[in-house]
């Protein structure tokens, strides 16, 4: 998907957001978005919120300055050493960064000033920075891909022009023979679409094949006004019925847990037991300094 009328390039007045406290889930202290938009069309993305005010998500800005206010930003010795995480808003690995390659330019200047790193992305062209993560990795790097059905006619449906699950466990698969810590953001899951037993095992037993550390799980799904109306527009087209399914059942609520919550977790956790695979992420912890102490 690269429709050449739907971009544009814009000037950005910084380009790291510092989070009041360390994400819990992900380790992240600041946000970095080089991109305003997303081309990969996902049907219940959360960023089409209203609240966000983003609008057409499908208008993708390039932030031409981004690089610049990364280097600028970096320098300060007043930004703490706390990992940088992108992928929040839109996936920094669309098809527009095989060309512009702002991300990639992003982690030479993280790399430079031996910044931790956290990438969530459900595109297998972060393969092409393999070379820039190894790197990294010597502070700290962690690549999450986000798969949410095993079932790649399923994914073409939901996440219409992101890259097939397939592809992405085999990026995992490729990280993780690099030494790059890897694993998978299992969200959302989508009630009365993929929340079954079968799909969640799929998935676990894929990612111990392909050598994920982690899997992060959500059982779920988050509307909101404006990712509501999209996502049952969304059904509509492909899954008739399913938009009364959802309505009557989960009405005006923002978090709309799978009926299937519990069986989910439990099954869930008895699989990642079974495959060795944690339920959460290790962080970046700075090397602490040691001193001789004399007696």
């Amino acid at each position: 998907m690269d429709n050449r009328n739907s971009i544009k390039f814009i000037q950005a007045k910084s380009i790291l957001s510092k989070l009041s406290h360390t994400d819990s889930w992900f380790g992240i202290s600041y946000n970095m978005n080089l991109y305003r938009g997303c081309q990969h069309g996902c049907i219940y993305c959360d960023t089409r919120s209203e609240c966000y005010g983003i609008n057409d998500i499908s208008q993708i800005s390039i932030k031409e300055n981004a690089i610049d206010l990364l280097q600028k930003e970096l320098s300060s010795k007043r930004k703490q050493k706390a990992t940088i995480g992108t992928g929040s808003m839109n996936d920094p690995y669309m098809p527009i960064e095989k060309e512009i390659k702002l991300t990639r330019k992003a982690l030479e200047v993280i790399n430079k000033y031996k910044y931790p790193v956290h990438i969530i992305t459900k595109s297998n062209l972060v393969e092409r920075d393999v070379d820039l993560l190894e790197e990294i990795s010597k502070t700290y790097s962690a690549v999450s891909f986000t798969i949410t059905t095993f079932d790649d006619n399923i994914s073409k449906q939901i996440e219409p022009f992101a890259p097939s699950s397939s592809l992405r466990f085999k990026a995992i698969e490729t990280l993780a023979k690099k030494g790059i810590y890897t694993g998978i953001t299992l969200m959302p899951i989508l009630p009365f679409i993929n929340d079954n037993v079968e799909n969640i095992k799929s998935i676990i037993r894929k990612a111990k094949d392909s050598g994920a550390s982690y899997i992060l799980p959500a059982f779920g799904l988050t509307l909101r006004k404006g990712s509501r109306e999209y996502f049952y527009t969304e059904l509509d087209r492909s899954y008739i019925g399913l938009r009364a399914k959802y309505e009557a059942y989960f009405q005006e609520r923002y978090i709309c847990p799978s009926p299937n919550y519990q069986k989910l977790q439990e099954v869930f956790e008895t699989e990642i037991q079974k495959c060795n695979i944690k339920s959460q992420m290790e962080f970046y912890r700075p090397k602490e300094e040691t001193q001789l102490k004399m007696f």
